[in-house]
């Protein structure tokens, strides 16, 4: 399933220089031989290590993509070499301390196709001049952290949740790190109690009176073959005991539509080409529907994605306010669709009678189906 947070980007340096892609290499000093030599991310080898560069500290300061990196330094290319260390970044979360810091932690870089991509398991800091400091860590005393939450607590960053690489994942296990920013060790934290299990991409909200963290939102992972999915509960995280507890269990229905074939569907390809035929673009337009047609075997039916998502009983559209999120309400009650390059997940956020469920499910199979013209299956989640 994919995710769709987008980078954190830095903030200015100081009040008179931005972040700017555009900086040279040459003005850090930074030649194609020390390039080469910090081209790579590495993991630190104390808790914490020391790992300022003029290299990465450049890359810092402009942004640079990793591929652009090595454009500049004319360097072999990751395909040969492996993934190039960069700020350019998903899912890093960024503390702002009240000295004027700011604390960048972890993050992705591009997706697992890519030979950039790489999760990290870093953290910068970047002070109110224009100073930096890069502390790496073990791996396994700080795995590799992505589409986590860092909530600040006096001198404390609590780091909740983690994507992390397929094959480090622990089903059922959610991941809390503490950060000293006095020291800026990093240590783990066991807790107990029912957690919300390996999620990403959640929300973390320190309470009122300061003794524990509520956790909402996000994504699950479940386990090989399984897709993930939304997480619909609030958890709470007790500072005190590093207990969790769950604070709701929403008993709604949910689904999964699916190819049978396990093949990625064309819903973004035909919402694009729909969106070319609008804006008159005859030649993208043309090329789309070509395209298409060749992909699932005969010309799509770009108007069956207008009602997708408006089965035979009676309900009224709501505005779209997410990426590739879908709702309508059916009796006061939202039913939402999420859409994905592998699947569309349904959730009925509230009570509905099971033949106006029986609906919905079926109309959705059935035209999800016909646009694809494919045999489709619906899961129940």
């Amino acid at each position: 399933m994919a995710t769709y947070e987008r980078a954190v980007r830095p903030p200015h340096l100081n009040s008179n220089e931005d972040f700017n892609e555009e900086m040279d290499h040459k003005d850090f000093g930074v030649t194609r031989s020390l390039f080469l030599e910090w081209r790579s991310p590495r993991f630190g080898q104390f808790n914490p290590t020391r790992m300022d560069n003029k290299v990465w500290e450049w890359l810092i300061r402009s942004r640079k993509s990793a591929y652009h990196a090595t454009q500049a330094l004319s360097d072999p290319g990751s395909s040969n070499e492996g993934p190039t260390w960069c700020f350019d970044r998903m899912g890093q979360t960024a503390t702002e301390l009240p000295d004027g810091r700011t604390i960048y932690i972890g993050g992705e870089h591009e997706d697992d196709y890519d030979p950039d991509f790489y999760i990290y398991n870093d953290v910068i800091v970047i002070h109110p001049g224009e100073s930096v400091e890069i502390y790496g860590y073990p791996e396994h005393i700080f795995p590799p952290t992505d589409f986590h939450t860092s909530t600040l607590i006096d001198n404390t960053i609590v780091i909740i949740g983690s994507l992390g690489y397929r094959e480090k994942r622990s089903i059922g296990d959610t991941q809390v790190y503490l950060l000293d920013l006095a020291s800026f060790e990093i240590q783990e934290v066991k807790t107990t109690g029912t957690s919300p299990g390996w999620i990403h991409q959640h929300t973390a909200m320190l309470t009122d009176n300061r003794e524990s963290i509520k956790i909402a939102k996000g994504i699950l992972y479940l386990g090989e073959n399984r897709s993930l999915i939304e997480n619909i509960d609030d958890w709470k995280l007790n500072l005190r005991d590093w207990r969790w507890e769950r604070l709701t269990e929403r008993k709604w229905t949910r689904w999964e539509l699916k190819r049978r074939d396990h093949g990625p569907n064309h819903l973004w390809n035909v919402r694009q080409a729909l969106f070319d035929r609008n804006m008159n673009w005859e030649d993208t337009y043309k090329e789309s529907i070509k395209r298409l047609t060749i992909e699932i075997g005969k010309e799509p039916d770009l108007d069956l994605i207008n009602v997708l998502y408006s089965p035979d009983v009676p309900h009224s559209q709501m505005p779209q306010q997410e990426y590739n999120v879908f709702r309508i309400s059916v009796d006061g009650v939202i039913v939402r669709y999420v859409e994905d390059l592998y699947s569309v997940q349904v959730t009925v956020e509230g009570n509905l009678p099971e033949d106006v469920i029986e609906k919905i499910k079926s109309d959705v199979l059935e035209k999800f189906s016909l646009l694809e013209n494919s045999t489709c299956d619906l899961e129940m989640i």
